[in-house]
């Protein structure tokens, strides 16, 4: 008979997903794993199955609540350039209150390069920030708020990548007035 699991997935992995974002996936061992979750190595691998399993659940989770902040900040009810400005501040504001952690996503990119499939969830969750951005830059050209030359898919990729960034230079500690005058400059390109 089987036995039943003793613990709650999502709870699990949110506290895997704190322990490789501060960590790092290559820094972080099945030890630390079994520690940090409090269960012996057959339950992790009958639930998770391998360390690169549950760090692309891990991702998963991350860019599931992630999305859904970017999604609610550019709902298409607001004008676009002060929600887009609201949202890559607050990146920056969390890179200023805690340079150390970053982003997940961006610290998966340069950490994964050899786990092909926590790999292809960076890549599937750069293309959700760029689709729910292009989605929206849509709208607001619709709404007369981006003139009609700009080609809002080249917008969505152009602050993509720039998001990608900050948050790089974000754990490089290099300051408010650096990081806001690159937002400044960002933000001009929807002119």
């Amino acid at each position: 008979m089987a036995r039943t699991r003793e613990f709650d997935m999502d709870q699990a992995t949110d506290r895997a997903m704190d322990l490789f974002w501060r960590r790092g996936y290559a820094e972080t061992s099945l030890q630390d794993l079994l520690g940090e979750l409090a269960i012996g190595s057959g339950s992790f691998y009958a639930a998770f199955g391998s360390k690169e399993q549950l760090y692309v659940r891990a991702l998963e989770r991350y860019t599931s609540l992630q999305g859904g902040d970017l999604e609610k900040a550019l709902d298409g009810t607001a004008e676009i350039r002060p929600a887009i400005r609201k949202v890559l501040g607050s990146m920056i504001e969390a890179d200023l209150a805690d340079p150390t952690r970053g982003c997940l996503v961006v610290n998966a990119s340069t950490q994964c390069a050899e786990q092909p499939a926590a790999a292809d969830r960076v890549t599937a969750a750069i293309r959700q920030v760029e689709s729910l951005l292009a989605g929206a830059l849509e709208q607001a050209q619709a709404r007369g708020e981006i003139a009609p030359d700009k080609d809002p898919r080249k917008l969505a990729r152009f602050l993509t990548t720039f998001i990608q960034g900050i948050r790089v230079v974000g754990q490089a500690r290099t300051g408010r007035e650096f990081t806001e005058d690159a937002l400044d400059t960002a933000m001009r390109a929807l002119d």
